[in-house]
């Protein structure tokens, strides 16, 4: 890191120079806004019309811990691609933030490669009443190693494409004035060995675009010296009672933590403490999450001094259990607040044909959850990717039990090979993210599984690595890998069976699921990636056709619950993903690919084969 700064010495020789490069692109950038569209892709979707420069993913991105200032920094920035090792002459294209550069609703649409380095750069004033406070600055996720600089100052840098990051910017930062951020960024993809997920330079079957930089919300928060860092939120359903962890930047010492639970807009308990630790508080006549009943508790969590409200956010939790047991047959179970619960939806890629990585807009987002419940299900696993914040919020909100991947990198192994090596490198990035990912994801209710490896791919020490997952989190399963590899540890076997259905055979002390089945493919004219060579596990011609497949899968599938102890299934997938036609939607969100009733009146027969 000794040799950052030194890569915009040439661009940024002072202060003042600075200043005045930042009002001259403010400038240009209002009548950019003006100019800005989409680059013209393969596919849109019906929310693409909805993106402009000033409706780029508007929300606050963070529903788990709220501030009520904030400044948004989504909208056009500008770009430069250059060498990995080199410095941009000049940023001579227009970029809308937060979409990766291949995406079409980046209005760039240009595929990178590893040796490749994206420089944005963008000017921002900080609100008048903020002066004399300390800065955030916040990143939803940059892929993959990220290097900041704030009127050329270098802030810090950032490795891992998944995981949230913030910076204090407070001694860079001009209070008064225009100020300059700069972000660069270089992606491995398949050339590297960090976990990346189904992205590669050239996509094909299962393969598909990457999405290279910022991706997720940039934003600023303004905070005291003394501020709340992060909230650790534990149910206990058992115990009637929620926990709740408050990290602050300072000892508490004069300061005091003060909690208030809330059921809709009425506070049912408060409590206070004046020394780092937890805070137990009971919820009484408690009402149980889960995906028929979503209930959700607030939270407003306050820092004070004296009477004083020095930092205050609000959140939320829902009061849930999951954990294994037996059924009244003997079989090891899943269970959801203690009672056998059948674990039932698709595999979900969360691409998008006009943001890949990113979706367009919150409402589509909130879109493939409430499509997903209304087919039958109740489960989504989301596959080799992690979501933004608000997609988990969604879930928890309407009621969407998660599978969360770690997403996959590194070298991949056949079902019968010994687990990979992995080099110091390859080794500690993937620990970092994982344990990143749990623990920036611990709060939401809608979780109930981690799976850290998939059909062997990357899978490396694994019986260390569940373990290490169940310290940082003993609150939920772990399927110690999705098909194929099974080390006999963790809480389920699992196994994959493509079109299937099947089952493995029960065991005493873990569940046992189908991880992946179906793969049913059909290409819908009009609503594909690319006219022709399309791929699928098993294709079909027309909707009625691949109806009826479907149907005859659920009517093999539920029996085995009832026979063998099947707690879960996971059909294969929500939407159709590039040339990958195996989706229960087209790609672009427009069609549902089946006849919708009867594909959701076959799902809901869950409920008699096992769940409620």
């Amino acid at each position: 890191m000794k040799t950052k700064s030194r890569l915009l010495k040439h661009k940024i020789t002072s202060r003042f120079l600075c200043a005045v490069a930042v009002f001259a692109t403010l400038l240009v950038r209002r009548e950019s806004c003006a100019q800005w569209h989409p680059a013209e892709g393969p596919l849109q979707t019906p929310w693409t019309k909805d993106v402009s420069p000033s409706k780029a993913h508007p929300e606050y991105p963070r529903p788990q811990m709220v501030r009520s200032e904030w400044l948004n920094l989504n909208g056009l920035w500008d770009l430069a691609i250059t060498a990995k090792d080199s410095k941009p002459e000049t940023f001579s294209i227009q970029i809308l933030v937060p979409f990766p550069v291949e995406s079409a609703l980046s209005g760039v649409m240009k595929p990178v490669t590893e040796n490749d380095r994206l420089w944005y750069r963008r000017a921002f004033e900080l609100p008048k009443g903020w002066l004399g406070r300390q800065i955030l600055l916040h990143f939803g996720a940059v892929n993959f190693d990220s290097k900041v600089w704030v009127n050329g100052h270098e802030i810090g840098g950032h490795r891992g494409g998944y995981d949230a990051f913030t910076f204090n910017i407070s001694q860079a930062v001009q209070p008064n004035g225009p100020n300059e951020l700069v972000v660069s960024a270089v992606n491995p993809m398949d050339a590297g060995t960090q976990p990346r997920g189904k992205q590669v330079r050239h996509p094909h079957s299962i393969w598909y675009t990457s999405s290279s930089g910022i991706w997720q919300t940039v934003w600023l928060e303004p905070v005291a010296a003394a501020y709340i860092k992060n909230i650790e939120i534990t149910p206990d359903i058992d115990a009637g009672s929620v926990t709740v962890h408050p990290d602050t930047t300072l000892p508490l010492g004069d300061f005091r933590i003060e909690v208030s639970v809330r059921d809709g807009p009425a506070e049912i308990y408060n409590a206070w403490v004046t020394a780092p630790g937890r805070l137990t508080l009971p919820v009484k006549n408690t009402k149980l999450w889960s995906p028929e009943h979503p209930h959700l508790y607030g939270l407003v969590i306050k820092l004070k001094l004296g009477t004083r409200t020095v930092d205050q956010v609000d959140s939320y939790f829902g009061m849930r259990k999951i954990s294994l047991g037996k059924d009244v047959k003997g079989f090891t179970r899943l269970m959801l607040n203690n009672q056998p619960y059948f674990e039932f939806g698709p595999l979900d890629q969360g691409f998008w044909p006009d943001g890949l990585y990113a979706a367009p807009t919150d409402a589509a987002l909130r879109y493939d959850i409430e499509m997903t419940k209304k087919i039958g299900f109740n489960l989504a696993r989301k596959h080799v990717k992690v979501e933004p914040e608000r997609w988990y919020y969604w879930c928890d909100k309407l009621g969407l039990l998660v599978w969360q991947d770690m997403p996959s990198g590194d070298k991949f192994i056949g079902p019968k090979d010994p687990d990979i090596e992995r080099s110091a490198e390859s080794a500690s990035e993937f620990e970092t993210e994982l344990k990143a990912l749990i623990e920036g994801r611990h709060n939401h209710p809608c979780i109930v599984m981690w799976v850290p490896y998939n059909e062997g791919w990357g899978q490396w020490d694994t019986p260390r690595i569940v373990d290490m997952i169940k310290k940082l989190d003993p609150t939920r399963l772990v399927d110690n890998t999705s098909g194929w590899t099974d080390r006999h540890v963790g809480d389920v076997m699992d196994m994959h069976k493509y079109p299937g259905p099947g089952a493995p055979e029960p065991e005493t002390a873990r569940a046992i699921v189908l991880g992946e089945f179906g793969g049913l493919g059909l290409p819908v004219h009009g609503h594909t990636w690319q006219a022709e060579k399309n791929w699928g596990y098993r294709s079909y011609t027309n909707s009625a056709a691949l109806t009826s497949a479907y149907l005859d899968l659920i009517d093999k599938l539920f029996p085995l619950v009832a026979s063998k102890g099947l707690s879960a299934a996971i059909y294969t997938q929500t939407s159709d993903v590039e040339i990958e036609v195996n989706g229960l939607m087209t790609y672009d969100r427009q069609i549902v690919k089946m006849d919708l009733k009867k594909i959701a009146a076959a799902n809901l027969r869950r409920k008699t084969a096992g769940g409620p």
